[in-house]
């Protein structure tokens, strides 16, 4: 299909965030932190000074408040998604954010990151690359050892505690949660990643982002109040234990339950999970998760695993003024990845194909503001694709294992196993 659309300028250098406007970020941060009565740790960094690098774990907005705090009074520049830039691109570029598509390998990034040392700055980076599902740590990608070496700057962790529990990605409402808490950790000097394999880098990268939002939130006894706090858990926890029906699962008040055996269960105020009548297979809402994946990749293994095809609608983000309707169309996701084809108002063919080597991770989006519905995110270099299925059943957090699962199984075909945590 060829189109008109004028694309996001990604070759444009990244700035130093205006000096005007670096109080503004501080001061939109102080609320946020301070009623949460977040406490932040700093460990081994009394004698760092930028440039360096910061990786942060991603569960919730706030993550970046937080970062500004824990960074202040230096500046950053801060790997931003493109949806992030709608409506507002030349401030977010005035405050130091670069744009990126999603899960896609970019050289110019790169080239960008180096600006950012090369300026004397802080280079932020969230290598999850989307919220996390259930406050658990997503899969991390195997280029990030590499890109840390290449740099040559010290690499700095900032992992928060909190901030999926108090906001989770499947049900925004923000529930007060108190205290939160962030350790800013001296990862590697310059010196240590010079002597380390781009491996050894990357498994303690892995180790450094092990953490567990309900697992703290039990062990700390901090109670939420929130009488709506298991709505939404059903986008992530999509197939029942109980009869092993899929997409059935629904949630109201405090309770998830199974539309297709009637079995409920009961989410406490520490985040636990009980059955109301017979077995609780599972308590900790990261295990169902886990059970859920394991499925998957039984399905992948088997070589079973489809989605069927579904009709969907697809919204396209060339650049950062607004989404563009494209069009109706299909959507599967198989053994052979993504493949999304339709046609336009005016009968002009579209199509994307994300194969499986290409694709270690998608994102997705859970009733995507407020009033679109569950979608997967596809990216090119040039364009975004927003696909919403529609009148069929479907979860795309199944979507999203299954595209991880695939490129497990691609890479143990191919002789090179993942270790845990690393795409």
């Amino acid at each position: 299909m060829k189109d008109s659309f004028i694309r996001f300028d990604m070759k444009r250098p990244p700035v130093r965030t205006k000096w005007y406007l670096r109080p503004l970020t501080w001061l939109l941060s102080v609320p946020a932190v301070a009623r949460h009565k977040t406490k932040i740790r700093k460990t081994g960094m009394e004698q760092i000074r930028p440039p360096y690098v910061l990786l942060c774990n991603h569960n919730a907005f706030m993550d970046f408040k937080v970062a500004t705090m824990a960074m202040f009074p230096h500046r950053a520049n801060y790997i931003v998604a493109i949806d992030g830039f709608i409506g507002r691109e030349e401030l977010l570029r005035n405050v130091g954010c670069i744009c990126k598509r999603k899960f896609t390998n970019d050289v110019t990034m790169v080239r960008h990151l180096f600006q950012v040392i090369e300026n004397g700055d802080i280079a932020v980076i969230y290598p999850e690359a989307r919220y996390s599902l259930c406050g658990t740590t997503a899969v991390l990608p195997a280029s990030l050892g590499k890109l840390c070496k290449m740099l040559k700057v010290p690499v700095v962790t900032l992992i928060c505690h909190g901030h999926h529990v108090n906001s989770p990605f499947w049900n925004l409402h923000d529930r007060g949660v108190r205290p939160t808490e962030a350790e800013m950790s001296l990862l590697f000097t310059p010196e240590k990643l010079m002597e380390m394999p781009v491996d050894e880098v990357n498994r303690r990268i892995v180790d450094a982002f092990r953490y567990d939002d309900f697992a703290w939130q039990k062990e700390r006894g901090i109670r939420t109040k929130y009488r709506r706090r298991a709505e939404g858990l059903q986008k992530v926890l999509y197939q029942c234990p109980a009869c092993g029906a899929e997409y059935q699962m629904s949630a109201k008040g405090t309770k998830l339950y199974c539309e297709a055996c009637g079995k409920s269960w009961t989410m406490s105020e520490l985040g636990e999970l009980s059955a109301d009548r017979g077995e609780t297979e599972f308590t900790h809402i990261p295990d169902w998760y886990e059970w859920e994946r394991a499925n998957v990749r039984r399905e992948v293994e088997a070589g079973t695993y489809s989605t069927g095809v579904l009709p969907v609608h697809v919204n396209t983000l060339p650049n950062a003024k607004k989404f563009i309707s494209l069009g109706e169309g299909t959507m599967v996701h198989d053994m052979n990845g993504f493949t999304v084809r339709g046609k336009t108002p005016a009968g002009e063919p579209f199509e994307m194909i994300k194969t499986v080597p290409s694709l270690y991770s998608c994102h997705i989006e859970y009733e995507y503001l407020g009033k679109f519905g569950d979608c997967v995110d596809l990216n090119t270099l040039e364009d975004t694709w927003y696909i919403y299925p529609h009148d069929c059943a479907f979860a795309v957090t199944k979507m999203a294992l299954a595209t991880e699962e695939l490129y497990y199984a691609y890479r143990r075909a191919q002789g090179r196993p993942c270790p845990p945590g690393l795409a």
